[in-house]
């Protein structure tokens, strides 16, 4: 690979279409190799606009503008990172000969969990929960009887946790349905699901490109309305349970197709494994790896679309945890004490323009070399500090 600067005629340019914090990780990795890059998203002063070579403020949805800067800035690579996108604008712009990361046809699956599902499931015959697609509150009644109490309800499309609830009986239902209804995204249909009493989930992410399909130590993590709180690697697992985790992530990236990093999500009861998700991107457990890997998922992610061996080395155990803000503000403060800081801990400040309830704005990152539960200590002890009850 022949290696130039940015800003030169034949700079090799990289677009990212979503510049949160996983975007922002994922452009100072690709600056790292000289790489010129592009940062697209919806609002201003982004985390990835700040560290990007150019950056681009349009309203993601809109398939004429999508489309419009992906052909007007040329890029070699484009990396769609959030979900909230117009998919007709990816398709199309493949069509035209961009290099879609890993393929449209993946992320218009990913972005809908009934297209994943019924490809997981009715295709690649994968185990999963039970579920059922419904359009109006009556047909969700109907669901949740069917499927039981408890169940877990929320958007075919939205992202981060964004409208999903849990009905623990009849009297919940009109509940979820509304939260469903307000959230992020398209919620014009909703999805049903079989609550699995597992014992613990995980993410296997997993990078994949003409070097083969490597595995990163299984994550666990903490969840709370579906959005990620607290994540730790490795996460104790048997060794059947590992091995079916790898096969299940295996055939359904496999499937996918292309090369990158995905987030595939599982739930794990004893040694049977499910399947529940997957991210054809870096994925928010996933942040961890900035200090328990030679290589994070942002640099594997990298690696492998620009074809690079993947080989990397695991440190020892780590936890992650999210800081979020506790109020509404147009200039957000982040007061972080100095015992947050030592030899294996430390935090990363998104840089987000501001706030909301709720909102990440930082992550506490802790290593350990002997066990994931001392990391994971200190990580909610730095946590603790900013917000309690978490």
């Amino acid at each position: 690979m022949k290696y130039i600067a940015p800003f030169k005629q034949n700079s090799k340019k990289i677009m990212l279409l979503g510049a949160g914090e996983l975007g922002k990780e994922v452009i100072i990795e690709a600056s790292r190799l000289g790489l010129e890059t592009i940062s697209v998203d919806s609002y201003k002063d982004a985390p990835g606009s700040l560290v990007a070579n150019r950056s681009f403020v349009i309203d993601m949805k809109d398939k004429n503008k999508l489309l419009d800067i992906i052909k007007t800035q040329k890029p070699d690579i484009v990396l769609p990172e959030i979900e909230a996108i117009n998919i007709e604008a990816i398709i199309e712009a493949e069509l035209l000969g961009f290099n879609i990361i890993p393929n449209a046809n993946a992320i218009n699956l990913t972005m809908n969990r009934k297209n994943i599902r019924v490809f997981a499931c009715e295709k690649l015959g994968l185990k999963a929960s039970a579920y059922k697609f419904i359009k109006s509150l009556d047909e969700l009644k109907v669901a949740c009887e069917d499927i039981g109490f408890p169940c877990v309800i929320k958007p075919v499309m939205s992202s981060s946790g964004h409208g999903q609830t849990v009905a623990k009986s009849s009297d919940d239902i009109e509940n979820s349905w509304n939260i469903a209804k307000e959230a992020r995204g398209d919620s014009s249909e909703l999805i049903v699901e079989e609550f699995v009493k597992f014992d613990y989930e995980i993410t296997l992410l997993t990078v994949r490109n003409d070097y083969g399909t490597v595995f990163c130590e299984p994550i666990g993590h903490i969840q709370k309305d579906g959005d990620y709180i607290f994540s730790w690697q490795p996460c104790d697992m048997s060794t059947k349970a590992k091995e079916k985790s790898k096969l299940i992530a295996k055939k359904i990236t496999d499937g996918l197709g292309g090369c990158g990093i995905f987030g595939v999500e599982l739930f794990v009861k004893a040694d049977e494994v499910y399947f529940s998700e997957v991210s054809p991107r870096p994925h928010d457990t996933g942040m961890v790896t900035m200090i328990t890997q030679s290589q994070s998922q942002f640099a594997l992610h990298i690696r492998a679309v620009l074809g690079l061996p993947l080989d990397f080395v695991t440190y020892g155990a780590g936890a992650s945890g999210a800081i979020k803000a506790l109020e509404l503000s147009s200039n957000p403060v982040l007061d972080i004490d100095d015992s947050c800081f030592d030899k294996n801990s430390f935090i990363r400040v998104f840089g987000k323009p501001n706030s909301k309830i709720g909102r990440r704005m930082a992550v506490a990152l802790s290593y350990s070399k002997d066990s994931y539960k001392d990391a994971l200590k200190k990580v909610k002890e730095i946590v603790k500090k900013f917000q309690d009850g978490i």
